[in-house]
């Protein structure tokens, strides 16, 4: 009897120590990319970071960016925006727009070029504008929004979610059996089943929705700034799903349209430039496909304004 409790046990040790090890070195599990608070911009992703996760490449560089480390001889390209911009741990490295973009700028002009991805999970452009108001604008010679509507009044308001929203994690899971139940398998599958009020939590819901009564001051923080630097500012309007099938944006899409219009700053309608629900993973967010097609969208019009 004996015995037969202690190979029981032993098949619970090996399965459960082979189970960790898959969910670790496999699927990226306890290797999330992390985030630090910032009393100017409310977080930002910790810099240094060099992960793999869900098979995809992550990698932050030491200004919190994911681009590779800026090279001072490069020519720069700000590229400003939320989760859209970033690809999340769902997007490879070498499958994001700026990455696609930096390398076949710098083959077309025979010099390094470098879209910066400057980009966290809900950001608006309050917390581009913060950031660089910070760190200062590298020497970029473009800058480049991407926003989608909700931006329009997506102000920051510094509630806490580092370390307490489980997709702002600011120390990683002691187990990735423990993570992938805790993060994936319980709210995902578990709870909705045991509490018929609950809805399985996808990763757009798991971002954070502000709702400023204003307009988001970062847009004009963005232009003054700039203008002070005597570089050309440039909006990409990304669309949800929702707006793709209505063909027209809501009323905050039309709200950032009409601010680019009065201010004169040139503003690239996505909507309007083929995109269809191929392109998409979830309501906002780009597959691979789409980040490619961004790239090419946005390739033609980034050549009128570079210099060599």
């Amino acid at each position: 009897m004996l015995n037969r409790i202690l190979n029981i046990l032993l098949y619970i040790t090996i399965v459960t120590i082979s189970l960790e090890l898959l969910l670790r070195f496999k699927y990226g599990f306890c290797d999330a990319p992390l985030v630090e608070a910032s009393s100017n911009y409310e977080y930002i992703f910790q810099a240094n970071q060099d992960l793999l996760r869900f098979g995809n490449h992550i990698y932050y560089n030491s200004d919190n960016m994911r681009s590779d480390e800026i090279d001072p001889a490069s020519l720069k390209i700000l590229g400003l925006g939320d989760s859209v911009l970033n690809g999340g741990v769902q997007t490879d490295q070498d499958s994001l727009s700026t990455s696609i973009l930096s390398r076949i700028l710098s083959e077309e002009f025979s010099k390094k070029v470098q879209i910066l991805n400057i980009s966290a999970g809900s950001w608006g452009p309050d917390n581009c504008g913060a950031y660089l108001q910070e760190r200062g604008l590298f020497d970029a010679q473009i800058m480049l929004l991407i926003v989608s509507s909700h931006d329009a009044h997506d102000n920051m308001d510094f509630l806490p979610v580092v370390g307490t929203n489980p997709s702002y994690p600011d120390n990683q899971y002691f187990s990735a059996i423990y993570e992938a139940w805790d993060r994936y398998i319980w709210p995902q599958y578990i709870k909705p089943k045991l509490f018929k009020d609950s809805l399985p939590r996808s990763q757009a819901e798991l971002e954070i929705r502000k709702s400023g009564k204003t307009f988001n001051p970062g847009f004009n923080k963005l232009n003054q700034l700039a203008t002070q630097h005597h570089i050309p500012i440039l909006i990409y309007l990304h669309p949800e799903q929702s707006e793709v099938k209505q063909g027209a944006y809501n009323d905050q899409g039309k709200e950032i349209i009409e601010y680019a219009r009065i201010h004169d700053i040139p503003l690239i309608q996505e909507l309007h430039c083929g995109i269809d629900s191929s392109w998409y993973r979830d309501n906002i967010h780009l597959n691979n496909k789409g980040q490619r097609k961004m790239s090419e969208i946005l390739h033609s019009i980034l050549t009128n304004y570079i210099s060599d």
